[in-house]
């Protein structure tokens, strides 16, 4: 458990980063852009590049061997390179430097961030993995409050601070990380020197399509709710840009104070169960969230919403994981950002183009949609469920 805390600081600096990509982002955007569709497709970048390169690195560090193991070499090289172009962000001159910025970290990211997430069931037996995920999602959300609040009052100071903070912490995750945990010591499987080319097609067993399809609708719903979210206060509510940003943090808090208790809840009574809590609670979130127009109502809501969203993310990746064998941990990993990603693609200019034809109020019933669909895969997984382990 020591170590599943300290490789926390890697997923709290991936959290930290993409929170305050997505809050602040849209607003230098919205500065060149009148759009919300086009502003959404191009918060979408990031998960063009994810979609292709995430699946061969998570792949490829399966089959990776140096003297600083499977996964490190991906953080080394990675981690500097996206707090670099990270904190050149706020400095863009014009669009095009900026959307160069831009692409430039988001290429970095996906280098390094699946090896990151595989490095905990890599360092983690299967009975503790939904306890440690949640203690790494715990760290991430940590990451995504101080992205919303103390972020949201230096932005107010300078814009650039919160990106050069961020920045600084990248470096220090790595540090820390590197410092700390040493794969031929520390991950299970580690003896094994030449683990065998993976084949997508047996990993695609019929459990894990049905996961993959609820992950991607959920992430639907997710991803474009907060990539739009603080448009809508500002639009919507009338909100301040920080105060729409800051209401975003009470999200982020449910979420860190639910991650490791869904984690405990997932051990005990299953990841599908406690899984399919959050997808209803989050579908009655969204929907009550679309009649809300008092700041204190909101961020009341979207407490509660975090916690059904940690019952959801907390259990699904060790639940992806669970379908396959030890040697495709960052094959899986890939898939799972795989469909993330995709989803983070089609989310946000799809419901930018609905808000542009009818308005942001269409937001929150989109979200609750396409939790729906989740749902009715998640049901569906008990279909194909007897390669699974009791646990999942």
């Amino acid at each position: 458990m020591k170590k599943t805390w300290l490789l926390g600081f890697g997923f709290f600096s991936i959290s930290i980063g993409w929170s305050l990509y997505n809050g602040f982002v849209p607003f230098y955007l919205n500065n060149y852009i009148a759009s919300t569709a086009l502003i959404g497709f191009l918060m979408t970048i990031d998960n063009y590049i994810a979609l292709f390169l995430q699946p061969y690195i998570g792949n490829r560090s399966d089959r990776t061997q140096t003297r600083f193991g499977r996964r490190m070499p991906y953080l080394l090289i990675g981690i500097p390179i996206a707090a670099l172009f990270f904190a050149l962000i706020p400095f863009h001159t014009s669009l095009v430097t900026l959307i160069i910025f831009m692409v430039c970290m988001n290429l970095s990211m996906a280098i390094f961030r699946s090896p990151t997430i595989a490095l905990m069931p890599d360092i983690t037996p299967e009975s503790k993995r939904t306890n440690a995920n949640g203690v790494i999602n715990f760290m991430g959300g940590c990451g995504a409050i101080l992205a919303f609040s103390v972020g949201s009052l230096l932005y107010n100071i300078e814009e650039y601070l919160p990106f050069l903070a961020v920045s600084v912490i990248f470096l220090l995750a790595l540090w820390v990380i590197f410092k700390n945990i040493k794969e031929s010591r520390d991950a299970l499987s580690y003896a094994i020197i030449s683990p065998p080319k993976i084949n997508y097609k047996s990993e695609l067993n019929t459990p894990t399509v049905y996961l993959l399809a609820a992950i991607f609708f959920w992430f639907m719903a997710i991803q474009g709710m907060e990539a739009l979210f603080t448009l809508y206060g500002v639009n919507e509510l009338g909100l301040s840009k920080s105060a729409s940003a800051f209401s975003l943090a009470f999200f982020s808090l449910s979420f860190v104070l639910s991650a490791i208790p869904c984690g405990l809840l997932g051990a005990k009574y299953g990841k599908k169960k406690v899984i399919l809590i959050g997808i209803i609670g989050l579908v009655f979130v969204f929907l009550l969230l679309n009649w809300t127009d008092s700041v204190f109502a909101l961020r009341a809501i979207l407490l509660v919403g975090g916690m059904f969203w940690a019952c959801i993310n907390i259990n699904a990746y060790p639940f992806i994981v669970s379908t396959g064998s030890e040697h495709s941990f960052g094959t899986r990993t890939g898939l799972y950002y795989l469909v993330s990603s995709l989803a983070a693609i089609i989310s946000p200019p799809t419901l930018g183009l609905l808000i542009d034809y009818f308005g942001f109020e269409i937001l929150f019933f989109a979200a609750a949609g396409s939790m729906l669909f989740a749902l009715a895969c998640m049901l569906k997984v008990d279909v194909a469920t007897g390669t699974l382990s009791k646990n999942t």
